[in-house]
């Protein structure tokens, strides 16, 4: 029977380092955040710039943002801290300002990115591991769970309908005056030749495009059926001409059956007014 592998708590996988935190002061088990330099490659435009960013592994659910950037404002001053549920490229993106729309909410354990102004604070962190437990939640900086965090976040989830109705309307000017500038810079472009000499072909011109509605597509139908009507042969082949006299025939007699049935309404409806 081979020998069972002794680990080691506190173990970290190769190139990571393993920094021990609490919760709080009263929590015996310590839990543990694997931490290194965040490395890409050279030219990648990211959000989290190199040799500045420390790259996170096995965060909690119940540490936030703000606890990291406290844990690690000892080690330098902390830019930034993004955290994600699972490690990405980290382009950048337009920072959004909504605080009512597209926040998205991570649940479980998340990886973290943290950007410090220096890269000595990097170093720093990593240098945490010798030191005892880190903790998440003191008394100066409590971190709410249970019914105080659930009375917190309904509390968060009402929304100010002033506030929303100002954040939508400043959002519809940006993107009136956006569209605007659009349509100017379309309008000035019209027309003109590129460096190439291609034109650029727009919507705008003369003829507008036609409106997606039922009736301007009932009309464009009739207007292909006709077309398709006149570059028809009519009575080019013998069947064609003998299906022509068929319906006319046809339609001659369905005249003459309306016929007789409008004369006989109307002797029935006569009547006898001598005066």
């Amino acid at each position: 029977m081979a020998a069972a592998v002794k680990r080691v708590v506190g173990e970290a996988p190769a190139g990571y380092t393993a920094l021990a935190v609490k919760f709080g002061a009263r929590q015996r088990s310590p839990h543990y955040l694997l931490v290194k330099e965040h490395q890409l490659r050279e030219g990648a435009g990211t959000a989290h710039p190199p040799h500045r960013t420390l790259f996170v592994l096995n965060v909690p659910p119940y540490c936030t943002p703000a606890s990291l950037s406290r844990l690690f404002s000892r080690c330098g001053h902390v830019q930034s801290v993004d955290m994600c549920d699972k490690p990405g490229p980290g382009e950048k993106k337009e920072k959004l300002k909504s605080k009512f729309f597209n926040c998205e909410t991570v649940t479980g354990f998340q990886v973290a990115y943290v950007v410090f102004k220096k890269p000595a604070g990097v170093q720093a962190a990593k240098a945490l591991s010798q030191e005892g437990p880190l903790l998440i939640s003191t008394e100066s900086h409590p971190v709410k769970t249970g019914v105080r965090k659930w009375i917190a976040s309904y509390a968060a989830s009402i929304v100010d309908q002033e506030e929303l109705k100002a954040e939508v309307d400043a959002y519809m000017q940006d993107y009136d005056k956006k569209i605007e500038e659009e349509e100017a810079k379309a309008a000035k472009e019209e027309g003109v030749p590129d460096e190439e000499g291609w034109v650029k072909v727009t919507r705008r011109g003369r003829k507008p495009g036609l409106p997606r509605t039922e009736a301007a597509n009932l009309r464009l139908l009739e207007k292909e059926k006709q077309k398709r009507a006149r570059k028809e042969l009519l009575n080019f082949y013998a069947w064609q001409h003998r299906e022509t006299k068929r319906e006319h025939i046809a339609q001659l007699r369905k005249k003459f059956e309306e016929d007789k049935q409008r004369i006989a309404l109307m002797r029935a409806q006569r009547k006898f007014r001598p005066y």
